[in-house]
């Protein structure tokens, strides 16, 4: 049975290492959560306060405490405590992610798909990316518009750039082959389909480097709330927010690059043999199957590679809420902390 001095909140694994990061969000992404009513999780929610009023229900065991605990943390802010919308969450990331990515990977050679399949991506991204803002920084209906609108485009201009690119290679490529040796034509033939495979990869980067900064753009313009190793508010830092924002951006595009860059591999391959050939019909759901064993360990993975409570120097910050710190704390005060968002 828990104690009623249980920590809820004292994490499971080592937050300073990978591997706990790892373990720790392999617990909370996990994508069969998402199928659990509302109810379910608002029980675990009330089960949370419990706990951390020191009123743990009698007969209660820790093992229920830290399912309530994986519950709370998959489906409600770090800030506000709200639930989440449910396609928002990491824990929809495997699920929504794998059907559209397959997609995308799929429907890479007309114009036309790649322009939807980019724009039901960006529509997936930004609601992502707004539902795991860090909501100390409010943000308004209009600079959601325009951060939609302006990741959606650099999306849509790459994708459909690098997809005509691809196709007049191809085209100079047959022009040209009666003057080529065998060998180099054989190479070049290849080499302009899997680049084109490549292009939803190349759109979803470039996006992410716009939608994440764009969706928080408060935090870069007004700062992220900075706190002392025991939560005490310390001020508002646009450096620490650059940095928060910086690694997010880098989990995101590590998060979609193994099954966007190697699936395309594996499927140019795949579809030389005869048995493939004949099942066209399922090469897209066959995708979709692929990309989502990749998201079931890229998620955590990606997610682990930063910690989420960011720290940093006190040194680094800016050199008015630097010697603010300073004035009010002397030396006691070396690291500041802030929730860099997902």
């Amino acid at each position: 049975m828990a104690s009623r001095s249980f920590d809820i909140d004292a994490p499971r694994w080592d937050q300073s290492t990978f591997m706990g990061r790892l373990n720790h969000f392999f617990n909370v992404t996990d994508w069969r959560t998402v199928v659990l009513p509302d109810s379910r999780l608002d029980e675990a929610k009330a089960l949370v306060a419990q706990c951390r009023a020191g009123s743990v229900p009698p007969g209660t065991t820790e093992e229920q405490l830290h399912y309530a605990k994986k519950l709370y943390d998959s489906a409600f802010h770090p800030d506000t405590g709200d639930r989440m919308n449910l396609i928002g969450r990491m824990s929809f990331q495997v699920p929504g992610g794998m059907a559209i990515t397959g997609f995308m990977l799929q429907f890479y050679r007309t114009v036309p798909a790649v322009v939807f399949w980019q724009w039901v991506n960006q529509s997936f991204n930004a609601l992502v990316n707004y539902t795991n803002r860090n909501a100390a920084s409010p943000i308004t209906p209009k600079q959601i518009g325009v951060a939609y609108v302006t990741a959606t485009s650099t999306a849509l201009a790459t994708a459909v750039g690098l997809n005509l690119y691809t196709k007049s290679v191809q085209r100079h490529l047959l022009e040209t082959s009666s003057m080529m040796e065998n060998v180099e034509l054989c190479w070049m033939q290849k080499a302009p389909p899997l680049v084109a495979r490549w292009v939803p990869f190349a759109a979803v980067a470039s996006a992410n480097c716009v939608n994440v900064p764009m969706m928080r753009q408060q935090e870069i313009l007004n700062g992220i709330a900075v706190t002392d190793e025991n939560g005490n508010k310390l001020g508002h830092s646009t450096k620490a927010a650059v940095k928060g924002i910086t690694q997010v951006v880098v989990s995101r595009i590590t998060m979609a690059a193994p099954g966007m860059i190697i699936l395309p591999i594996i499927m140019q391959r795949m579809e030389k043999y005869k048995f493939m050939q004949r099942i066209t019909f399922l090469h897209g759901p066959i995708q979709v199957m692929l990309v989502g064993g990749f998201l079931v360990f890229m998620v955590p993975a990606a997610c682990s590679l930063f910690p989420q409570r960011c720290s940093m120097a006190v040194s680094k910050l800016e050199p008015e809420l630097r010697d603010s710190i300073v004035s009010r704390y002397g030396d006691a005060v070396q690291r500041v902390y802030f929730n860099k968002g997902l």
